[in-house]
Parts: structure tokens; C-alpha cells; sequence
């Protein structure tokens, strides 16, 4: 490898260090955030006990009902026993209570929970989880949580939640379950437009979860958990993953919510769009507590006060598998295109579209042959190294010609040893290089190639919920990481473990970066060798770096880039085994004689770029030199 293989690995570093304190916030914004503090704290107290406040007065409002106010519209609907109703099929188990008329519980069937002690995930329930619908009457409000259903039609997938009025009419809710992980639900109010403003048309939501840790790396799954919507235009976006955001206004029209964890989701769907201004929060909540944040979500949707049209909604309640979510949003009836699989983090733009069109396919057409998860990865990282192999070889080739050619480089360039000379000693080389028909930089752009290929299996693997409680070797869970040693205190920096695989990820990289250290010796001329042990620091630096990184990645992932690292190694020493010099460097010879032969042909690309830059130079110099004299 050459000096330009360095540097595609040193922008790897760049780009993968980068992102990963992309949010960390700035000395001044720290300074400023530790001044807000106290307000930010006196906010969220102030919320929280508005939120117990009202919910406190709802209570106070129903009891009060309950004892002797029957003049309320809905006092027979005030008292009564929850009776849960449960739908379901071989996927998920949907709980219903009659008490609000709303889903409590959802379980998804098929899946290992946190302590691998049941074949299913508990993503939410009662203690956790409140979906409440509320309208504005002229002179009392209808809340839902506060109001006892009558269940009817009642099946595995299919239930009817009335409550009814004092006037005759009521208030419906109807649920059907549909073959996978997709709920679809109404609510109509029959009978009762004159309870209703004439220009009453909002029916508000407001929709409540303390998510649940669901994996092992409390850390690494707290960051993929977030809320995330879709904007009616189209695009999808996430709340911060990692700082606390109270009532977020969103002023665009919404298609859905999703409260998302990183392998499981609950995608709330308005038929009618979510109208804009809605209000969404987000808490972190702290390690070892059980849970991953507090999610909130205020909304409001289109309602008929006539009773002529329901308010539809759906959700689907499951995991975060691309092609799956691609087949079961097919069951949607709104006729949009939702967009769903959005839910699967697939990175950036570039990488997303690289992950999208192509690693999807390829880890989609190696798990049908029925190999382990262990054995995919491996397989992956083979066909990619593959796959880019005219690239790597290509800049293996652009080093060796470089390497041949040191000894004519040294000797052409002996006489420009002062640093005023160092533009001519430059010049000199790339002249050289031009007429021996070798590019310096030919092997940057393949290392370019590469990078978004490192930064596609960066977002897929941790996402791939194929991956999630599949052991290999010594990793007993992919998904997560795989520790050498625990301890019960958290250290900053590394966490409370340590990852086998992010240590011979880690190893791997230092013994890779000596091997191509090595390498670079031999084709480096003057002042490249100097340059060279800076960089050879860096190069040594960026494994330690990796190791805060990646310590509390999944193993699959760190696994996946110390194969890489292996097979990279494997294939720079065969491309080195395999090179005559000799045979190349009369290969540039008789390029050289061709060029000689031929004098009117032009020096161009980096070579006449610096020629053109040493005779600015050499002008701007004799001008000085001419005002000097004056």
C-alpha cells in the first residue's frame, strides 16, 4: 500500500470517529448547558406535575361522576370492572382493556426476551404504555381512559369497544389484528353531533410508552432507541438519540409516530395525517433502571362530529426487519406509501442507498442457504473483498510502481535537499512519475470507493435483527457485545466490560498498520519519510481510538472488521508475493523509452498542475525581486 492507502484509512478514522462524537457538544455549549441546567430541570418538573396535575383532575372528574353526577353524558360509562380482551395470532398478542377501550400490552411471539428466559417480548404493557383519545364537548370533555368499554364481536382478531351515552348515542371503537404485526382501528362517535361546537373537527391523542431494555448493552440499544415520524411530504426523521427533548413541536403534518428501540417498534398511523404542531418527547432514562426512555407523543387528527365518518388509524407492532415491513405494509388500506422500513436504520444517504440496493440483497441471498449468522458474515466480508479486489489491486499497484522507482526518485532529486527547494523537488517527482506512466494518487480513489462500503456494514450490521440472540464461537449474541470481563462500576470511556472482539478488532488493526508501514518505507523519497512517521503515529493512535469506539458495539460488527482487517492482510501479502519488481520496473522502462520517443506529448494531470503552481511561484518571485529594486 501506499502513502494514499494511508490516507483512505486515516479518513476512515476520520469519518467513523467523527460521526460517533458528531453530537458530543463543544466546551461553550457544555459551559452554557450547565447554566440552563436548573431551568431545563424546573421545565421537565414543571411538565411532570402539570401531566400528574391533569391527570389527577380527570380522576377527581370521573370519581365525582361516579358518586351522583348523572347528569353526565357518559355516567353509566364511568363505573364498571376492566375486562381485558386479548387479540392475537401466531406473531403478536394484542391486549385490549375495557377500561379506556385502548391496547395495554403488546407481546410479540418468536423472539427471546432480555433474559432469554421466554420465547417473547414484552414491548409494552399497562404498567408502561397509555394510549388516550379525548374530545372537546360544548360543555363537558369525552376521555377515553376514563370511560368503561362494552366489548362485542369479540374474536382472536377482531374486537368492538362501545361506550355508551345518556342520549342514546355512543362512542365506538373498532379493532381488527390482521395476519402479522398490523392493527387496524377506529373510533366513531354515533349519535351524539350535538355535543359538538359546529366547527368542531379535532379528535386529540395523546400516546405514552416507558420503553423497555430489551438487549443486554443498555448503551449501545439506548442509542438506537428513539422517536421517530414521517412528515406528510415524505421525509422521515428521529429525536435526539442521546439529550432529553420535552414537547418537540413538529409543524409539519405527520403520517405516523413510531416509538422505536433498536430491534423492536410501535408506529402509530392517522389515515387523515397528523395535523401539524405536534408535540413529541423523549427522556433518557438511566442506567440499570429497566428502561431505555420515557416517549410521549400529542396529536391531533381529522374527526367527524356527525358520526358519518370514523377517524381511522393502524399500527404496526414488531420487529425492525426491512423486508418484512416492506411485505406486511402491504395490509395497509390508506392507500400512502408509509415508507416504514425507515424504522431500519440504514445510515446516511449514500450508505443507506448502498445498504438499500445492495448489502440487503447479498445478506438476504447467503441466510436462504440456512448457514449461521457467523458463517454470513464471514461470507459477506469474503464476496465484498472480492467485489473490490481491481480496486485494492490497483492501489497495491500504484505502491509497487512507486516502490521500484525510489531508487531513480532519490537519485534525480538529491540536488533539492533545502526547504526553498522543496516545490522543485516535488515537480522533479511528478515529472518522473508522468514519464514513467505512474499516478501517485492511484490508489486514493479506490480507497475512497471503499470507505462507504466500511460505513454500510457500520449501520447495517448493529440493525440487522437477524443477528439478534444468534451465537458463533465464543459470541453467544451478535447483536450485542461479548465480554472478556464484566465489573459492576461503570468506567467513562469503556463502560463496564470489555469486548473480546473490539480487542482483536483493535490488535488487528495495529498489526495491519505496521504491515503497511513497512511497505511505505520502501517508496518513500526526502521528506515523505518524515512525513511518514507523523503518520505512522496516527496510524497507531486510531486502534486505541477504535477500542473507546467500539467497546460497546455489537460482537458481529467488531467481528465483521477483524475479518476484514484478516482477509486485507492476506490479500496485500499475496499481491506482494506475487510482484516481480524486476519484470515491473522494465515494464516502466520501456513506458519511459515510449514517452522519450515521443516529446511532443504532454505532461499532464498532478504533474502540470505543479508545474503550473512552480512557475506562478517563480513569477511572483521575480516580481518582488523587480519591486525590491525600485
Amino acid at each position: 500500500m501506499d502513502k494514499n492507502t494511508v490516507i483512505g484509512f486515516v479518513l476512515i478514522a476520520v469519518v467513523l470517529i467523527g460521526f460517533s462524537w458528531y453530537n458530543q457538544p463543544s466546551a461553550e455549549q457544555i459551559e452554557a448547558q450547565r447554566m440552563e441546567d436548573s431551568i431545563a430541570a424546573v421545565m421537565k418538573d414543571n411538565a411532570l406535575k402539570k401531566q400528574k396535575a391533569e391527570e389527577a383532575a380527570r380522576k377527581a372528574q370521573a370519581e365525582a361522576a361516579a358518586k351522583g353526577d348523572s347528569t353526565a353524558l357518559f355516567f353509566s360509562a364511568l363505573n364498571g370492572t376492566n375486562q381485558p380482551v386479548v387479540l392475537k395470532n401466531d406473531k403478536v398478542e394484542l391486549t385490549f382493556d375495557t377500561k379506556g377501550g385502548a391496547i395495554s400490552k403488546a407481546v410479540i411471539k418468536g423472539f427471546l426476551n432480555v433474559d432469554n428466559s421466554k420465547d417473547e417480548v414484552t414491548l409494552f404493557d399497562e404498567h408502561t404504555q397509555q394510549m388516550n383519545f379525548m374530545l372537546a364537548g360544548k360543555s363537558e370533555n369525552i376521555i377515553t381512559q376514563d370511560l368503561y368499554f362494552t366489548p362485542s364481536n369479540v374474536s382472536d382478531t377482531t374486537v368492538t369497544m362501545t361506550a355508551q351515552a345518556a342520549n342514546g348515542g355512543s362512542l365506538v371503537m373498532t379493532y381488527t389484528l390482521g395476519q402479522d404485526y398490523y392493527l387496524h382501528f377506529s373510533l366513531q362517535a354515533v349519535g351524539l353531533s350535538g355535543i359538538f361546537a359546529p366547527n368542531y373537527r379535532n379528535l386529540d391523542i395523546e400516546w405514552r410508552d416507558l420503553v423497555y431494555q430489551q438487549e443486554r448493552g443498555f448503551t449501545f440499544e439506548n442509542r438506537y432507541t428513539t422517536v421517530t415520524y414521517k412528515k406528510n411530504d415524505g421525509g422521515t426523521k428521529e429525536m435526539a438519540e442521546t439529550s432529553e427533548e420535552i414537547d418537540k413541536q413538529i409543524e409539519e403534518q405527520l403520517d405516523w409516530v413510531a416509538f422505536k428501540n433498536q430491534f423492536f417498534s410501535a408506529a402509530l398511523i392517522s389515515k387523515d395525517n397528523f395535523a401539524a404542531n405536534a408535540l413529541l418527547t423523549s427522556i433518557p432514562q438511566e442506567k440499570g433502571s429497566g428502561y431505555l426512555k420515557q416517549m410521549g407523543a400529542k396529536l391531533k387528527t381529522a374527526f367527524d362530529p356527525t358520526g358519518a365518518k370514523a377517524s381511522e388509524f393502524e399500527m404496526y407492532i414488531g420487529p425492525n426487519d426491512f423486508r418484512l415491513i416492506q411485505d406486511v405494509e402491504q395490509q395497509s388500506t390508506f392507500g400512502k406509501d408509509l415508507d416504514l422500513e425507515q424504522l431500519v436504520n440504514l445510515g446516511w444517504w449514500l450508505v443507506r442507498w448502498i445498504n438499500r440496493w445492495f448489502t440487503i440483497y447479498l445478506f438476504d441471498w447467503l441466510t436462504s442457504w440456512g448457514f449461521s449468522m457467523g458463517i454470513v458474515l464471514i461470507l459477506l466480508t469474503l464476496l465484498l473483498k472480492a467485489i473490490t479486489f481491481p480496486m485494492v489491486k490497483k492501489s497495491y499497484m500504484s505502491s509497487a510502481k512507486m516502490r521500484v522507482l525510489k531508487p531513480k526518485l532519490d537519485e534525480a532529486t538529491k540536488q533539492y535537499d533545502k526547504p526553498e527547494d522543496a516545490m522543485k523537488k516535488q515537480q522533479e517527482m511528478m515529472s518522473l512519475y508522468a514519464k514513467y506512466g505512474v499516478s501517485p494518487l492511484g490508489g486514493c480513489l479506490p480507497m475512497l470507493i471503499q470507505l462507504p462500503i466500511w460505513m454500510a456494514m457500520f449501520f447495517f450490521v448493529p440493525n440487522a435483527i437477524q443477528l439478534r440472540r444468534e451465537s458463533f464461537l465464543w459470541m453467544d449474541d451478535l447483536s450485542t457485545y461479548d465480554p472478556i470481563i464484566e465489573w459492576g462500576t461503570s468506567i467513562w470511556g469503556i463502560g463496564d466490560h470489555l469486548s473480546l472482539t473490539c480487542i482483536l478488532f483493535c490488535i488487528a488493526n495495529v498489526l495491519y498498520s505496521v504491515m503497511t508501514m513497512r511497505q511505505q518505507k520502501d517508496q518513500m523519497v526526502g521528506q515523505q519519510a518524515e512525513q511518514l512517521k507523523m503518520m505512522q503515529w496516527m496510524m497507531y493512535l486510531m486502534p486505541l481510538m477504535f477500542f473507546f469506539m467500539f467497546n460497546d458495539y455489537s460482537s458481529g460488527l467488531n467481528f465483521y472488521y477483524f475479518i476484514s482487517l484478516f482477509f486485507s492482510a492476506a490479500i496485500m501479502w499475496t499481491l506482494r508475493k506475487t510482484t516481480d519488481d524486476e519484470k515491473l520496473l522494465a515494464i516502466l522502462e520501456a513506458k519511459y523509452q515510449e514517452n522519450k520517443n515521443n516529446p511532443s506529448k504532454k505532461v499532464g494531470g498532478l504533474a502540470a498542475r505543479l508545474e503550473a503552481m512552480q512557475k506562478q511561484a517563480e513569477e511572483l518571485q521575480k516580481q518582488r525581486m523587480n519591486q525590491q529594486r525600485k
